[in-house]
Parts: structure tokens; C-alpha cells; sequence
């Protein structure tokens, strides 16, 4: 039996010394000070240099094996990360609420041996990590993959709208999507197209720090998305994610003008160029949009799972070389959206090969590295040229959800004008007429009038 689950090098020979095991709850002595907690497992791709504790808080340290100058044994204390299973009680008088798995940190735990987050899933362990769940709805799961959001695509978009299908026609109130965060705003995109006219809320969730942590999104984040399926009249696909940064409340974001926009904070999700559609806490939902498709009675349904996936986004950069476009012209890919500068704009070397991407039938659609505002390549002349070519501007869609477009557009044609029409025909929101003043709001910390609403909010 391995007592040193994941040590090696100069962390292993420390444990040794002091006869320390894996789950041993310990003070260790350091040059800089004294640490008391748990030891952890390792991960077994980790560093040889670091003995990791569980603290009393609930995080974990790392502690330089270079500097321990002596470890005390206070008690052996195995941990084990099960979530606890209990039978999720059924009430006839709630709503049923499905819950499809794709992967994600909603209701998890840590593998200490990997590293890696493994998903509570079964509604049994679902109510035993939030029993309030049982307070709001009826809910079945089905794990549809197990999979890093990195890795999702065209196929599991293409599988997951065909699941979302069978199980409005079958009944279900609501249905909601664990989901990872870094990919999720496109998956909400391509639900968003390839689900359409929905009679009910589809509701996308994640979190962005496993439930073990004591600074999790998770169980909040999943009592708010499940509220919104089985209460809310929002019959569209939404993101549910933190809204402040806070557990004040959570924020429903359309599908198509959603954006992750920070690497670590729970209130990553904004929605870009409008407003959120509403807000979500535990007592109630409070719409902020005055217009979005409300839920219907009906089972009725549209599902189109196409999807080409020779499509690409191509991010501008000044010096970018045309080889870039003939490269992916040359592999076959059928679409292309550029993420040009200013309003649109890429520079004159590019010209030659845009040209013969368009004489291979590819279609290209420009969008902008501003995320918010539009393409307007009729103002100078590098836009007007580059229309001119074949470049057909996407108005204010957003650079992923233009790709996600394109790639939907072509799995169903590969007529150019039908593309174009296609493309420029708003489903859900992907384009709007103009975007609201508080649309935009992005504010720096410094300015005098931040600084002044800051200290209202912050004491």
C-alpha cells in the first residue's frame, strides 16, 4: 500500500524522515513559520519540491519541502471526497427539471491522485450536495459526456440539441446544462441556433471553483439555474452564472451575447453589447430586458443539429501573412471569420489571398477585435476594398458566435447567398438593431466618479 500517494523526489524524502503519511493531520515546521493541516495526495504530474496541506479554512497550501525543518503527527485523518447519495424525494406537485451532464465543476469533487474534478452527477448525489434542489423541482439527470469544456464541439453540440429535443416533446419544464465555463458561451451559441423556438427555459450552468472549495460558485450557481428552469417564463437558452462577485445573486444571459471575461472571478460571464435578460436569487427571478420569448405550453420544437466543421476564426494581427488564409484554403476549410481591427480592417498583404479564398467559394464574414460596436467597412477605404473581395461585414455578432454561426449555416448549404442570408438574418439576438447605452459599460478603477460609487459598495 502506497502511504505516500504522489510524493517523489525531495517532497517524499521529507515525509519519510519524519515518517509522515498521506492523510496525516500534521503540524509541519517550516523556516518561515509554522503550518497545521492535512497532508493531501498528489497529483501524480505535479512538482517533487511541495508537501500540500488541507488548512482549516478549507484550502489547500503548497509548503516547500527545502524549508520544513520538522513535522509532528497530531492524528491520522483520511479524507474521503464522496459526495453523500440520498434518494432525491419526488413531489407531484413540482415542475420536472432535467439536468443533462456534459462535464464541468458543478457538484464536484477533487481527485487528489490526478489533480483532476470529478462531477457529482446522479440526482441522489445532486441532493445530497444541495438538497435544496428538492425544494424547487422534480429532477432527473442523464450524463450525456464527461468531458473538459476545451473538448467540446460539433458533435456533442449536434448530440445535446437532439437530447434537448426528445426531452421537451417528452415533457420536461425546464432543462438545464452542467457545463465547464471556458467553452460554455459557445455551446450556448450553437444551442441557440440548432434549438429554436423553444417552449421552455434551457438554462447552461457551471462553476468556476470545484464544490470543495470553500469559495464555490458551484451549489449557488445550480439552485439559481434550476430555479430559472422550473420557474422562470424565459423559454430561451441562457447562460446562469454569478452576477457580482458576490453570492448576491446570479445573472441570465442570452446564449448569443455572452461572454466568459475573467480567468478566475465567479462573476466571469458578461453580456456584451446589451443587458442581461434578468436576475436570479433564491426567492425570486427579476427580468432586467423587457423583451425575450416567453415560455410556452406547447411541446413544439425546432431542432437543426448541422454543423460543418471546416470553419476557423482567423484573429488579426499588424504583419499577418497571407499564408495564414491560403494555408487554411488549402486544407479545404469552407468559412473563415476574421476578427479585424477597428471596424473591420486587415492589411493589404492579405488582400491576394482573400481574393483566392473567395475564388475557392469560401465564405468569409468580418467581425470585431472590439467586441462591442459593429462592422462598418463602408467607411474607409481598407473595409470598402476588402467587401469588394468577398468579405461580407457580420454586423454586431460576436467573434465566437459568428464562428459558430457560419459553421451552423454551412452544415446545412453550401450556397454562398444562402450562407449570406442566413448569416445576416437574426435567430436570437446574435444581431440587434443598435446596442443600448448601458450596453457598454466598462469602467477603470482611478476615475473619480468609480472611485466615488466604489466606496458606497466597498466600506
Amino acid at each position: 500500500m502506497d502511504i505516500y500517494k504522489g510524493y517523489r523526489g525531495l517532497s517524499l524524502e521529507v515525509l519519510k524522515k519524519y515518517n509522515i503519511p498521506v492523510w496525516t493531520d500534521a503540524l509541519v515546521k517550516t523556516e518561515k513559520g509554522d503550518f497545521r493541516g492535512i497532508i493531501l495526495p498528489r497529483s501524480v504530474n505535479d512538482d517533487d519540491r511541495h508537501i500540500v496541506l488541507k488548512i482549516p479554512n478549507g484550502y489547500n497550501i503548497g509548503v516547500s519541502a527545502d524549508l520544513v525543518t520538522g513535522i509532528e503527527d497530531v492524528g491520522y485523518k483520511e479524507a474521503h471526497y464522496k459526495i453523500p447519495e440520498k434518494e432525491f424525494p419526488f413531489s407531484p406537485e413540482k415542475p420536472g427539471i432535467k439536468l443533462f451532464g456534459t462535464g464541468g465543476t458543478i457538484a464536484s469533487r477533487l481527485d487528489y491522485r490526478t489533480g483532476a474534478v470529478i462531477p457529482a452527477f446522479s440526482p441522489g448525489e445532486l441532493y445530497g450536495a444541495v438538497p435544496e434542489l428538492a425544494d424547487i423541482c422534480n429532477l432527473t439527470t442523464e450524463k450525456l459526456f464527461a468531458v473538459f469544456s476545451e473538448n467540446m464541439g460539433p458533435q456533442q453540440y449536434k448530440t445535446l440539441a437532439v437530447a434537448i429535443g426528445e426531452e421537451i416533446k417528452k415533457g420536461t419544464q425546464g432543462i438545464v446544462i452542467g457545463h465547464g465555463t471556458d467553452t460554455m458561451h459557445h455551446t450556448a451559441a450553437a444551442l441557440s441556433f440548432m434549438v429554436q423556438n423553444s417552449p421552455v427555459p434551457i438554462v447552461m450552468v457551471g462553476s468556476q471553483r470545484s464544490s470543495d472549495r470553500p469559495s464555490s460558485d458551484a451549489a449557488l450557481n445550480l439552485i439559481h439555474a434550476v430555479k430559472t428552469a422550473a420557474e422562470s417564463d424565459i423559454a430561451e437558452v441562457m447562460v446562469c452564472m454569478f452576477g457580482p462577485t458576490s453570492d448576491k445573486y446570479g445573472l441570465l444571459h442570452s446564449g448569443t451575447r455572452v461572454r466568459k471575461m475573467h480567468s478566475s472571478y465567479r462573476s466571469t460571464f458578461r453580456t456584451v453589447g446589451d443587458i442581461p435578460i434578468a436576475a436570479v436569487d433564491r426567492d425570486k427571478i427579476t427580468p432586467i430586458r423587457k423583451l425575450y420569448k416567453k415560455r410556452r405550453s406547447d411541446r413544439n420544437v425546432e431542432i437543426h443539429p448541422f454543423f460543418e466543421e471546416k470553419v476557423a476564426m482567423i484573429y488579426y494581427y499588424p504583419n499577418m501573412m497571407p499564408d495564414m488564409i491560403d494555408s487554411l484554403v488549402e486544407n479545404g476549410y469552407k468559412g473563415i471569420i476574421i476578427i479585424g481591427t477597428g471596424l473591420g480592417h486587415v492589411n493589404k498583404p492579405l488582400y491576394p489571398a482573400i481574393k483566392r479564398a473567395a475564388e475557392k467559394n469560401v465564405a468569409m464574414f468580418m467581425t470585431v477585435q472590439t467586441l462591442w460596436g459593429y462592422t462598418h467597412m463602408f467607411v474607409y477605404d481598407t473595409g470598402r476594398d476588402l467587401m469588394s473581395l468577398g468579405v461580407i461585414p457580420a454586423e454586431n455578432m460576436l467573434p465566437e458566435v459568428a464562428y459558430i454561426k457560419l459553421g451552423w449555416a454551412l452544415g446545412m448549404t453550401d450556397d454562398l447567398e444562402e450562407i449570406k442570408k442566413i448569416m445576416l438574418t437574426p435567430v436570437c439576438d446574435e444581431i440587434t438593431e443598435r446596442e443600448p447605452y448601458n450596453g457598454y459599460l466598462i469602467f477603470q478603477g482611478g476615475i473619480p466618479e468609480v472611485e466615488d460609487f466604489l466606496s458606497k459598495i466597498h466600506k
